[in-house]
């Protein structure tokens, strides 16, 4: 856990307490709309970094499930519930975004998420479910060891990230790749592999085509004619199903995030990350909910902090193969062994792709890349 973290003394709370109850009473006679009265109480909490008795409370939270809940309850959540005297629920069940639409803005969901960019920016496109970075950072105290580029999206922190990458067999792909554009070399025909269009790899993968085939990634045409060119291809629905098909040798060159390759690697499967040469970035970024309850919020916050707590994300380095985003995280051997540096040197022209252009286009950009997909 970290050594430093936050909350208001008791009287402070109690104080807030009393406030919010006077001020649903006189509402409630003067016909005033409770949730104006409440949305002004509930931003005016704050976490000043020590630990708190949160009184048995409930955090709700989404983030992955399987064995990244497991390494997350393990290396987290466990201890967190202890300290801060709550209970923890984990919702896995992706997706999370109609939950959160569902629910809206000012009921949400969850009180904190960890998930990719394009889900984020979707939902604040659409409502104020969010806390600012502005407002996180100043509430949570190890954001002050996080490097820019985690605060890049403005609605949340980036704890992990890893760059994406084709992953290719070494012992079956000759000659080696050596750019983004190989991937369409036509020994590849048939052998090479995506993702379906909902799932995000495919999505950066068809902006950083466009990009890399024309003028840049808003060239949508350039980007429709690259995935045509490329076809035939496997499509896959996760990163997980195209381990198998690589490892199996039925695709030997695909859509890839560099965590799952240095697994690989790791497992003495002869392959290899090419990485894009625009480097985007696939993230973890946390959210704090906007209008959760005070206690539920400063709970949120804590949470973040302890993602973002360097001594977590080595641990997390050394599991997932996720880079840190904590300056003063150190990474573990099969981070180093690779190349893999925490420097801003190593970090310089990273790219994270207009997310909002995506969004506006995406109706035509899914259906006509599943067109080409059908055949």
């Amino acid at each position: 856990m970290a050594d430093r973290r936050k909350t208001t003394d008791t009287a402070s709370i109690d104080r807030r307490s009393f406030l919010k109850t006077g001020a649903a009473v006189v509402a409630g006679a003067a016909g005033v709309n409770l949730f104006n009265i409440n949305h002004t109480w509930s931003q005016d909490v704050v976490w000043d970094g020590e630990p708190f008795d949160a009184g048995g409370a409930t955090l709700s939270l989404n983030e992955w499930g399987g064995f990244w809940e497991e390494a997350m309850r393990e290396n987290l959540i466990n201890e967190f519930e202890k300290t801060y005297n709550c209970k923890v629920a984990y919702d896995s069940a992706f997706p999370w975004f109609p939950k959160y639409v569902a629910n809206g803005p000012q009921n949400p969901a969850f009180n904190v998420g960890n998930w990719n960019l394009n889900e984020i920016i979707k939902l604040s496109r659409i409502g104020d479910f969010f806390m600012t970075v502005e407002e996180m950072q100043s509430n949570i105290p190890n954001a002050a060891d996080v490097w820019d580029f985690a605060f890049g999206s403005g609605l949340g922190i980036t704890w992990g990230f890893g760059q994406y990458a084709f992953v290719y067999r070494t012992d079956l792909v000759n000659p080696a790749p050596t750019e983004f554009k190989d991937f369409w070399n036509e020994s590849l025909s048939g052998k090479r592999a995506t993702y379906i269009t909902s799932n995000g790899l495919q999505q950066v993968f068809f902006m950083t085509s466009s990009a890399m085939w024309g003028k840049d990634q808003y060239d949508m045409e350039a980007g429709f004619d690259a995935m045509r060119r490329a076809m035939p291809m496997k499509i896959s629905d996760f990163t997980g199903n195209m381990q198998t098909l690589v490892e199996r040798g039925e695709v030997e060159m695909g859509v890839q995030w560099e965590g799952e390759i240095f697994l690989q690697m790791d497992k003495e499967i002869p392959v290899a990350p090419l990485v894009w040469e625009m480097k985007p970035i696939l993230t973890q970024t946390q959210t704090v909910s906007r209008y959760s309850e005070p206690v539920q919020k400063k709970l949120a916050l804590a949470y973040v902090n302890e993602k973002l707590n360097p001594d977590f994300q080595t641990r997390m380095a050394d599991i997932f193969y996720v880079r840190p985003s904590n300056k003063n995280a150190v990474l573990p051997e099969r981070l180093t062994s690779k190349g893999v540096e925490n420097t801003a040197n190593a970090l310089e022209g990273l790219w994270i792709p207009d997310w909002n252009w995506y969004l506006d286009n995406e109706d035509d950009i899914v259906e006509t890349v599943n067109e080409i997909f059908a055949g």
